[in-house]
């Protein structure tokens, strides 16, 4: 049985002719839990959400997480408490159910603890429940700003999708961003539904997949045969639709390749462990360069296939750029006119009176040795790269430091000078390492120091997810840096310590890949780019907006005429 709302959205007396039957009995239950309970239901509800990420993309969890969303804001404070007491309920609300999210879809962080367990084993918790619980209150906030839009009927479900893909938004921007397992997500796995992201973004696809999966909410609290099923139907239409315009775009062929390209990724398989150490320098080299100049094939001879080598993040646990012996030991393994790009800590030498400054870096080797471009991670990993500068001092004082052993920690690069990576034989390089490739919208540059970028060809992301173990992690990351190769429409070249490691077109599918957990080489030719720019390329978050305003306006009509 479901419920009439008052003006503020707050149930009030049974309808008559409204739903019945089981789901109409688990939706009233829900609306009438209070206390312990309701946040209990809330937390669980997010946690089953958790299964629409990757690697499950259960998209039906999705729809149980946001419809009992729907039903507990329903529920949140009667006509006595007033719409402030039901906006306050609805973001302790909020919360929870963000912390359940967060919680069960982020719990594989708590590996990173586990590699130098004496050192970081206390603060495990910090990492698995404490980085959940402060990310939920943005997730708090969304559920408050769908409260404040709440209307009776369909309104309230575009009410959710504002607050929280407003939210979603804010969690990717703010405090340095952590767009980890954004709701759009559910959508951006499949490569139908991903191709939309080329014209609205991962938070267009955030919207649109809270629209979809709150819609079958009122199959349980619906007045009338039409405000039951209305709502589903059209999610599932547009569902079709999407899918619909993702088969369309993408091509019947395989995409054209880069004529004269041929790549060999290494994926070394090595763990952060007590053999990954600097006095063990030698071995490291001896062992990436073999596993380099593997055959791929009985009749094939190794390095003098390809023309260019990619090395994971973090290849080596010494600065190469000052070891000329180990540097000259790989040259001479190259034949004249192989490039080499690889991940690696560098230094520059301090000014007088200064620590040295150490960076998470992209380097190109070739033949010689020569040291070609370098490009240095601008976007940091607060914790593990550097501690955040309020927290540095008082930290270090009591002998913590960030989880990459490096004395002060990365300094990050010069976001004003952030470019495209100039590789012999390669077109122009968009760099990234690690997860500065979850970022949509800020992975290119936007303008050279000397005039308008080149058009870049490629997107590189070199990564080291070995801290993570073979969990949901790196398969959620893999995923992430996808989707950016559709957004952008370039093709994206992943090289990852431990996988995934990856080739994929513009439009995202994949052309060769390497699994989690596997040691070896991936030979594959570059996909070109797309012709032209793409939407989301040239306007960014700009559709997302207006999507976001359009609903916002249509929510505030409907609650008016309401009142």
């Amino acid at each position: 049985m479901s419920y009439a709302f008052d003006g503020a959205g707050s149930p009030q007396a049974p309808l008559r002719g409204s739903a019945t039957g089981p789901l109409a009995h688990l939706a009233q239950w829900i609306m009438l839990t209070a206390g312990w309970r309701r946040l209990l239901v809330a937390a669980a509800a997010g946690a089953v959400g958790a299964l629409a990420m990757p690697p499950f993309g259960a998209l039906p969890a999705l729809v149980v997480s946001l419809s009992i969303a729907v039903w507990l804001i329903d529920g949140a404070a009667t006509g006595r408490r007033g719409n402030r007491g039901a906006v306050l309920a609805c973001a302790v609300i909020g919360w929870a159910w963000g912390f359940g999210y967060l919680t069960a879809g982020l719990w594989w962080l708590g590996s990173a603890f586990l590699v130098e367990a004496d050192e970081f084993l206390w603060a495990l918790p910090l990492g698995v429940i404490g980085l959940p619980a402060v990310l939920a209150l943005f997730y708090a906030a969304g559920f408050a700003l769908a409260r404040l839009l709440w209307s009776p009927g369909l309104s309230r479900i575009a009410a959710l999708a504002i607050g929280l893909s407003a939210c979603e938004w804010l969690r990717g921007h703010l405090f340095t961003g952590f767009p980890w397992n954004t709701l759009g997500m559910a959508l951006g796995q499949n490569l139908w539904l991903m191709q939309s992201a080329s014209a609205i973004g991962l938070y267009g696809l955030t919207l649109l997949a809270v629209l979809i999966g709150a819609a079958p909410a009122t199959l349980a609290t619906g007045e009338t045969a039409r405000g039951r099923y209305g709502p589903a139907l059209v999610a599932c239409a547009g569902l079709a639709v999407m899918t619909f315009i993702g088969a369309s775009r993408l091509p019947t062929i395989p995409t054209a390749t880069v004529p004269g390209v041929r790549l060999r990724l290494v994926q070394p398989n090595l763990n952060q462990d007590a053999k990954f150490r600097p006095e063990n320098r030698a071995d490291i080299i001896d062992w990436y360069i073999g596993l380099s100049d593997r055959a791929a094939a009985p009749d094939r001879s190794g390095i003098a296939d390809v023309t260019h080598l990619i090395w994971p993040e973090s290849a080596f646990p010494f600065l190469i750029q000052r070891d000329p012996e180990s540097l000259a030991r790989i040259a001479a393994a190259f034949p004249a006119g192989r490039q080499l790009i690889t991940g690696a800590a560098r230094a520059e030498e301090p000014l007088p009176n200064e620590r040295p400054r150490f960076f998470n870096s992209i380097l190109t080797i070739s033949s010689g040795p020569k040291l070609g471009d370098i490009y240095d991670k601008v976007h940091l990993v607060p914790f593990g790269e550097y501690l955040p500068g309020p927290l540095d001092a008082a930290l270090r004082a009591v002998g913590l430091r960030q989880f990459v052993s490096i004395p002060g920690g990365f300094t990050p690069g010069s976001r004003s000078g952030q470019r495209l990576l100039d590789v012999t034989g390669l077109p122009p390089v968009v760099a990234t390492i690690c997860y500065e490739a979850i970022f949509p919208g800020e992975i290119l540059p936007g303008h050279a120091p000397d005039g308008p970028a080149p058009v870049p060809g490629l997107i590189l992301n070199l990564t080291n997810d070995a801290w993570f173990g073979d969990t949901p992690g790196p398969r959620q990351h893999f995923a992430q840096a996808r989707l950016r190769a559709v957004e952008e429409g370039l093709p994206l070249v992943r090289d990852a310590n431990t996988g995934i490691s990856a080739v994929v077109d513009p439009y995202g599918r994949i052309t060769a890949s390497l699994p989690v957990g596997v040691e070896g080489i991936l030979d594959a030719d570059l996909p070109v780019r797309l012709p032209g720019r793409t939407v989301y390329a040239v306007l960014r978050d700009l559709p997302f907006a207006g999507m976001l305003a359009g609903l916002g306006l249509i929510a505030l009509l409907v609650r008016r005429r309401i009142a």
